[in-house]
């Protein structure tokens, strides 16, 4: 039958595709008169794309009006009985391509995980444990010729049609899935393979009392092999309760000290026992323990009775308690309360390494109701939460950032752990988001509530709060008896005179730390670089080793002996000489995370050291080793970079300790302070979280600039107020709104001519923006491309803000039509951070 013949010219359907694209537009396609009654909004539905390629997209929208100017091809077959998008999720991925000025197309792109995402590259495999004698279903003579392909190994969607000599397989694909006799993986990614269980169960013949007694008589002279019939028949009664045969046991339970393996692998070769493998859940979380209310102190109590009056008020609430006052513990008394009423809770942090102390906590709490949900986690692991979320399975999710992608239904509350921080907005690629943000739209479409919890709250949610827009709720007071940590300066222009430095520590913190070890209490030391030298230098000509790719020089890592750009990931061998004067003198400047984990070891030989940063926590368990580790008291010292600042709870910790305040203070860019006050604060709250008061030392050659003084006040309102007055005087966020511009290209006189032209065009159209620029940023040059930074500040009260973005959009596309800058790429950063 063609094509043609499965369509009825009267009733025909066309679906507008979602594909994630980077192209401004929906996709129209024609629905065959067979999949006619099953496509709806929010499925996901295969189609064919340009020439060769086969994309998933999302139905967007179902009708009957056939494109004018071109003939629509057929969805190839949709593959999903309901939908995998709300009508919420849909209406949150528009305004977030509106808003952060993307296409829908690249929000789908981001949202959806790419187990949920097939194409022409897929793979088909079959199911582990899957026979065709053990299955109860029937199979086409395709079918069969297929499965017969699969047990010699895996084939490519494309090779899978030329075996059976058809043009699409995607209808027979559906049927073999939904009788779980394959799967399909992308070949690009992980390799999709559930998580099983190897089991033993009674082969079936045995279920007849005769035949077992008859078998025992036999093994009367095996007595391991019985003991192993024994144990099983224990722990599976087949004659009282003969249904539980069929799941069996776990083979490791059913092996202990007296029983052998090899006993139970000859039963398995006698055909006795079958072994077989059961798919079970990646999140095996335990049931909850048994139900128990958090207990709150008073000032919690009132603090939370505040933020209830608050949502009632505002719908938003800044909760901002100082480091250890015990924010948690009212979050999971919101999060219970909420799930009690029947909704679904998304409880949001910055990064993953603050989700292994919490994750460990809630589960106890939550059990099998809590989902996880971030980047660590293989394809398989986020479609596994994404279906849990749509089932109804995991009522609560907690996530970063990706995590405002899932699809709630019924979403009641949203928590922003440490809403300040900036791991919570999306650099690159786009869309450019941040999910603070997002979120608060979020709650707006579910009806739902939203708590912002910090210790240093961001500029822009304290001046909401305080001028009202949000409720604002304090807790100015550590947990039981803890108390601040106590900040001392150490001046490295006094100690530099005196020459009492020891590399990069100055003595006074060599000090506190021996003091700390020799007390049995722990360390966190933080720098925020990592690697082991930011700068190679040649002592004699002042040759730098350059990125070819990128404007900046090489950061030395020793580990990996090689010089490593942080931008585009080049590397070189450190050479043994320079390559311009041949001098052999080449020296490392300055010190990242390494060069002090390496100084440290030469200091305190007896000390156990670990290192926290990307290089030792790119593994999905890194994080949780190393926070493990440091928990049971078996590592001194932990040396790390902002990871080591958020959220983290150690009984032990006595001492901080702070490099590099004076870099961190005056990066170029307006919210240097803020950021600095922030991490400074964020990891001085590490130390002395119990009864006995800790000790902070910050290393810096001057001492007494202002910033400290609020740090050593812990004075979060007044710097605030001082940062405030500064941007309201500069008209930077929050009294203007910011749209950061990049104009990118491989020829660097290009790249300024575009940013020029564009300028000189928004300049003429948008009247009463303050247009900064073009200007090259820090890094001209990143992955070979030339970079132009164009800065838009829009007062707060112009109002007319998707005018201004949609002006944006137009003058853009005119500039990409002129043939001299068609290859000039323009991105844009919204809210930037």
């Amino acid at each position: 039958m063609s094509n043609q013949e499965l369509f009825d010219p009267d009733q025909t359907q066309f679906v507008e595709i979602v594909l994630p694209v980077p192209i401004p537009r929906l996709f129209t396609y024609r629905v065959p008169t067979a999949l006619s009654q099953h496509v709806k909004k929010g499925q996901r539905a295969i189609v064919p794309f340009g020439q060769k390629k086969i994309l998933t997209g999302i139905i967007a929208q179902v009708h009957q009006t056939p494109p004018k100017d071109y003939e629509a091809k057929y969805i190839l077959e949709v593959l999903d009985e309901a939908e995998v998008i709300y009508e919420q999720q849909f209406a949150l991925y528009q305004w977030i391509a509106d808003y952060y000025l993307c296409t829908l197309g690249e929000v789908i792109q981001a949202a959806l995980p790419s187990g949920l995402k097939l194409s022409s590259e897929s793979m088909i495999q079959l199911r582990p444990g899957f026979t065709l004698e053990d299955t109860l279903f029937d199979f086409s003579e395709k079918e069969r010729i297929l499965l017969s392909a699969l047990q010699s190994g895996t084939l490519r969607y494309t090779d899978a049609a030329k075996l059976l000599s058809t043009k699409s397989i995607y209808h027979l694909l559906k049927s073999l899935a939904s009788k779980e006799a394959i799967i399909l993986f992308e070949e690009v990614k992980e390799k999709f393979k559930p998580k099983t269980e190897r089991h033993i169960r009674l082969q079936s013949e045995y279920l007849n009392k005769n035949k077992l007694e008859a078998l025992f008589e036999t093994l009367t002279t095996k007595p391991k092999q019985e003991a192993v019939l024994l144990k099983y028949l224990q722990d599976v009664p087949v004659f009282t309760h003969p249904e539980l045969n069929g799941a069996g046991v776990k083979k490791s339970s059913l092996m202990d000290q007296e029983i052998s393996e090899s006993s139970v692998s000859t039963l398995i070769k006698n055909s006795i026992l079958e072994e077989f493998d059961v798919i079970v859940p990646r999140f095996g979380f335990p049931e909850p323990d048994q139900p128990h209310p958090v207990l709150l102190s008073e000032l919690q109590e009132k603090a939370r009775n505040e933020i209830m009056l608050g949502f009632e008020k505002q719908g938003t609430v800044l909760l901002h308690g100082i480091t250890g006052s015990g924010k948690t513990e009212i979050y999971i008394d919101l999060i219970r309360k909420a799930l009690e009423g029947g909704s679904q809770v998304l409880y949001l942090l910055p990064e993953i390494a603050l989700t292994t102390q919490i994750v460990h906590r809630l589960k106890k709490m939550f059990g099998t109701e809590m989902g996880v949900y971030h980047s660590k986690f293989s394809d398989n692991e986020r479609v596994e939460v994404w279906n849990g979320v749509l089932t109804g399975k995991f009522r609560f999710v907690v996530g970063v950032r990706s995590a405002i992608f899932l699809p709630f239904d019924n979403l009641g509350l949203i928590i922003v752990d440490e809403e300040h921080d900036s791991s919570y907005k999306q650099h690159d690629p786009a869309p450019r988001y941040h999910a603070r943000d997002v979120a608060l739209v979020m709650a707006q479409t579910h009806h739902a509530k939203v708590l912002l919890g910090s210790a240093t709250p961001s500029v822009e949610s304290f001046h909401h709060a305080r001028s009202g827009r949000y409720g604002l709720v304090t807790l100015p007071q550590r947990f039981g008896e803890a108390q601040l940590p106590e900040i001392i300066f150490a001046d490295l222009t006094l100690e530099r005179k005196r020459k009492t430095t020891k590399g990069e520590f100055s003595s006074l913190l060599l000090n506190e730390i021996k003091a700390a070890i020799d007390n049995k209490e722990q360390v966190i030391l933080f720098q925020n670089r990592r690697g082991y030298s930011p700068l190679v230098q040649c002592e004699d000509c002042h040759w730098v080793p350059k990125c070819i790719n990128c404007a900046v020089s090489l950061t030395y890592h020793q580990f990996r002996h090689a010089m490593i750009c942080h931008y585009c990931g080049y590397r070189e061998e450190l050479p043994g000489q320079c390559p311009t004067c041949s001098s052999k003198r080449i020296l490392t400047l300055g010190y990242g995370t390494e060069k002090l984990e390496e100084e440290l070891k030469l200091h305190f030989p007896e000390a156990t050291i670990q290192r926290m940063d990307l290089d030792t926590t790119r593994s999905r368990s890194g994080y949780e080793t190393i926070v493990e580790e440091f928990e049971r008291g078996g590592t001194s010292i932990l040396v790390g970079t902002q990871m080591v600042t958020k959220g983290l709870d150690f009984d032990r910790v006595s001492l901080v300790g702070v490099f590099d305040t004076d870099r961190m203070m005056h990066f170029p860019d307006f919210r240097s302070y803020e950021r600095a006050f922030q991490l400074i604060t964020q990891v001085s709250g590490r130390s002395g979280r119990r009864e006995k008061r800790g000790k902070v030392v910050l290393q810096t050659s001057n001492p007494t600039h202002e910033l400290f003084r609020y740090v050593q006040e812990n004075d979060v309102v007044g710097f605030i107020n001082n940062q405030l007055r500064d941007r309201e005087e500069h008209f930077y966020p929050p009294f203007t709104r910011l749209i950061e511009i990049t104009v990118k290209h491989t020829d660097k006189k290009i790249a300024t001519a575009a940013a020029n032209q564009l300028v000189k065009e928004l300049k003429a159209k948008l009247a009463g923006v303050r247009i900064l620029g073009p200007g090259e940023p820090m890094i001209s040059k990143i992955r070979n491309e030339y970079r132009m930074v164009v800065l838009l500040k829009i007062k707060r009260d112009q109002g007319k803000l998707y005018e201004i973005k949609s002006m944006l959009m137009q003058v853009t596309a005119g500039l990409q039509q002129l043939k001299e800058f068609r290859n000039v790429k323009v991105v844009f950063d919204v809210d930037p951070v």
